[in-house]
């Protein structure tokens, strides 16, 4: 152990702060009160997490929130055993905070496909989207008042994206994300300076009209308020206050190709066009579903969606308004996005690039490494393909890579026959950051970067990881929820972690804090604990100040009729200890 021992981070297991002011418990008390007490005792600062409070539904029908109790810790040992005692040992190695599935969207976007929300669900028309940029500046004024680890109260070394950062990949979406992590103004309104042109204002009942009386499916079916100034306050201009600590990006299928699902280069006329599909039914709807989630047919836009210009009376199922075309709505490539991040003047607290540097200046490799803290090695993958659909794999040039940076700081891993190897290299310890799952890499669709490419699917990539000792964890996003899962082994010390994190677009909104610490007994642990967006549980409707309107972006998502409960994750999902082996 003597590696991780000349990390010389100072202990701190022993801040008892709030949990010495609390009463003792009865014995009657729930396994639920005891475990809270317990995880009070064990962790430094509490405030402004869930470990804390956590928004909780009041209510029937259309529900509002109010502050319920936290979620304590609970100890995983799916890999390696606790030991009692190891809270008076651990060391802090680093702290950090994931975002994933931000979604800076353009919500009056021509390339939206809005009205195949019946279709698909969530993810198409949300009726909280509109607040998305405001929303995610509010999660970033909770890092900025977070600070530092709740559980070990190391102070936070950085932030990372794991993907799907913007949603239709657009220049507009991509400098509104600058401005959000960064810092300064954001006017989250394209087109129409003076107005709104999307779905939300255009009459029909598919969607929440909030300034409109008459009803709707989202009013008469679910309660949403009638709510009047409710889209002049979401576009008008705010200011960020931009992250105080360093920040990083991953890639994701959003921010590469049209909806996150549709080959890269398709509708580039139609992002800076004056027209959008503002409603379609039936067949027409159909077809552009099917357009997005199967692979024969990905790219193929319904002939009858595309020519189709007004209501017709008789029976036609689309419309089509005509609306301000904007430049600034252009698509980016995989270039533009990297330029995006090298960019001297999109620096904000840094570094230069967030983790981009000009190896990956020509949009071909997205993937990189950094340094997340003494010893502790963080790999930025690239999961995306640009052939389209909205899963992804990884290329070979890409997995040949990873090895070899693994391989290359383990002064101990496995052969393909599982025999152990070892060599005499200064070890490293590694966490892997993407946007896809291992479940969600099965997307075999060729990379036209690398054209003629194997591409590997998650399986595949976790057997590799496996054969490394020194990897930790796997932190991604794309599911929109929150699963934390052992890849076990018969040896614990080829045992790892995968994190998976819920979106902050849809329910249940939700960053994660992640905390390493070596226990000093053979075994580190990874705290992670969920996070709230720095916002009111509930004000006035007609609350539009920023704090009032990234309020009820939390309030309309939970309300969203395609708001899926599951997405919160079990209990041990949420604020977990995972232990995982250290082999030295």
């Amino acid at each position: 152990m003597a590696f991780l021992h000349r990390r010389g981070f100072l202990a701190a297991g022993t801040g008892l702060g709030l949990a010495l002011s609390l009463p003792s418990l009865p014995v009657s008390a729930t396994a639920h009160d005891r475990l809270m007490r317990r995880t009070l005792d064990r962790v430094t600062d509490p405030e402004g997490t869930t470990l804390a409070e956590v928004a909780t539904p009041v209510g029937d029908g259309y529900r509002l929130l109010g502050s319920g109790p936290g979620w304590p810790i609970h100890v995983r040992e799916d890999l390696v055993a606790a030991d009692p005692g190891r809270d008076e040992r651990r060391t802090a190695l680093t702290a950090f905070v994931q975002f994933t599935d931000t979604h800076v969207i353009d919500v009056q976007s021509p390339v939206r496909f809005e009205y195949t929300h019946p279709i698909l669900g969530t993810g198409a028309h949300r009726p909280q989207e509109a607040l998305a940029q405001i929303g995610a500046s509010a999660l970033v004024q909770r890092v900025n008042a977070l600070r530092a680890g709740p559980v070990t109260g190391r102070a936070l070394d950085f932030v990372m994206t794991t993907g799907d950062n913007t949603d239709n990949h657009e220049q507009i979406e991509l400098d509104w994300l600058m401005g959000i992590l960064n810092g300064g103004s954001v006017t989250p309104n394209t087109g129409d300076p003076s107005g709104f042109e999307g779905v939300q204002n255009c009459g029909s009942e598919l969607y929440w009209q909030p300034e409109s009386e008459r009803a709707d499916r989202y009013k008469s079916g679910a309660g949403f308020p009638h709510l009047p100034g409710f889209l002049e306050a979401a576009i008008a201009e705010f200011t960020a206050p931009g992250l105080d600590v360093p920040w990083y990006c991953t890639i994701g299928n959003h921010d590469n190709t049209p909806s996150g699902t549709l080959p890269a280069g398709l509708l580039t006329e139609v992002f800076t066009g004056d027209r959008k599909i503002m409603f379609a039914e039936g067949e027409a709807a159909e077809q552009a579903a099917a357009a997005q989630a199967d692979p024969d047919q990905v790219g193929e836009l319904p002939g009858e969606v595309e020519q189709q210009e007004e209501i017709d009376t008789s029976g036609s199922t689309t419309l089509v308004s005509t609306v301000t075309p904007d430049e600034r709505r252009a698509p980016f490539d995989t270039e533009g996005f990297v330029a995006a991040h090298l960019d001297g003047a999109n620096t904000g607290p840094g570094p230069v690039g967030h983790g981009f540097t000009e190896a990956n200046a020509d949009g071909t490799d997205c993937f990189y490494t950094f340094t997340v803290a003494e010893g502790v090695t963080g790999v930025s993958l690239d999961t995306t393909t640009l052939a389209g659909l909205a899963n992804g794999s990884i290329g070979k040039h890409q997995f040949d890579w990873l090895e070899q940076t693994l391989r290359a700081a383990s002064s101990t891993y496995y052969d393909l026959l599982g025999r152990r190897q070892t060599q005499d290299v200064t070890d490293e310890l590694f966490i892997l950051f993407s946007h896809h799952t291992s479940d969600t890499m099965d997307n075999p669709l060729p990379d036209s970067r690398r054209p003629g490419e194997v591409r590997y699917i998650g399986g595949i990539l976790v057997g590799m990881l496996k054969r490394y000792p020194n990897v930790l964890a796997w932190v991604n996003g794309h599911t929109h929820a929150n699963t934390v899962r052992a890849h076990t082994s018969d040896r614990p010390e080829r045992g790892f972690w995968e994190i998976n994190t819920a979106s902050h677009i849809d329910h249940p909104q939700l960053a994660r804090c992640i905390e390493l610490v070596d226990n000093q007994d053979g075994t580190m642990s990874l705290f992670t604990t969920l996070l709230e967006a720095d916002s009111p549980y509930q004000v006035d409707h007609g609350d539009f100040s920023p704090a009032g309107l990234a309020s009820l972006y939390r309030e309309l998502s939970l309300n969203d009729i395609h708001a899926d409960a599951a997405n919160l994750g079990s209990e041990t999902d949420r604020n977990v200890e995972l232990l995982v082996a250290a082999h030295w």
